[in-house]
């Protein structure tokens, strides 16, 4: 196994719902002997919400040294994403951090492709303006 590990989390001991909502990566080092905290910017995580069309781009930088991410979940683009910077991604079920991290080292840890969703779970309406198919997104908090 080569390459640090990075799980979105929002407290250091579970993974988070959604790659998206996370505030921070926990990145391990193969061998499980260090663990950093590397916080994502440029979100106010307290509100829960984000702007349409914002993304996910800072997330992407945090992750420059990693070649694993484990998650819960996340939209198609950013796994696309994720897949082309040449990580593996392993989404699961698993709720807690050390029992994902353990399952991973015992290659025990399986993806579900299930858990990649087809666009993003924050409430909106879309609107059609009748003009080219364009649509009108509106965000609900």
């Amino acid at each position: 196994m080569t390459g640090k590990i990075a799980i979105p989390t929002d407290d250091g001991e579970t993974i988070s719902r959604h790659f998206g909502s996370a505030r921070y990566f926990q990145v391990v080092s193969p061998d499980g002997g260090q663990v950093a905290m590397r916080e994502k910017g440029g979100h106010d995580h307290d509100h829960g919400h984000h702007e349409h069309g914002q993304g996910h781009g800072g997330k992407f930088e945090l992750l420059h040294d990693c070649a694993v991410l484990i998650g819960a979940g996340m939209g198609q683009p950013a796994y696309d994403r994720l897949q082309r910077m040449g990580l593996e991604v392993i989404l699961t079920g698993e709720k807690q951090i050390a029992a994902a991290l353990e399952k991973y080292r015992a290659g025990t840890l399986r993806s579900d492709m299930r858990r990649v969703h087809a666009h993003h779970h924050h409430e909106h309406d879309h609107e059609d303006d009748g003009e080219n198919g364009r649509q009108d997104v509106r965000f609900f908090e």
